[in-house]
């Protein structure tokens, strides 16, 4: 087990805080799928194109990485995401994403955001 995040992983926050969807949709395999809380799962290069071009309420932002393990294909991580929402809201969250790799590629990602629900 490592605590050093894997390149596809990094390079995944690189382009998404860079809004680059075709580059980000890139490092996912043809299958891949994508689930995120009040959304449909992203099955494929073009779920993931349609949400990433359109459909994500969040404009622009950075995320900043703060934990994250790896054990084999499988890595977790945590962190905080700060930024502006489509219709004008500071947003400033924290996440975890866990993520299963398919070589230098995302096969699977699943986010989870800390909002009180429950």
């Amino acid at each position: 087990m490592t605590t050093t995040a894997p390149a596809p992983v990094t390079r995944y926050y690189e382009l998404v805080d860079a809004n680059d969807v075709d580059g980000l949709v890139a490092l996912f395999t043809p299958d891949a799928t994508y689930e995120r809380p009040g959304y449909e799962p992203m099955r494929g290069h073009s779920g993931l194109t349609a949400f990433y071009s359109g459909e994500r309420i969040i404009a622009s932002g950075a995320h900043t990485l703060t934990h994250t393990v790896v054990d084999g294909d499988e890595v977790a991580v945590q962190g905080r995401f700060a930024g502006t929402a489509r219709d004008g809201r500071v947003l400033d969250l924290r996440f975890a994403d866990f993520f299963r790799l398919d070589g230098e590629r995302i096969a699977y990602r699943t986010t989870y955001f800390y909002a009180p629900l429950a």
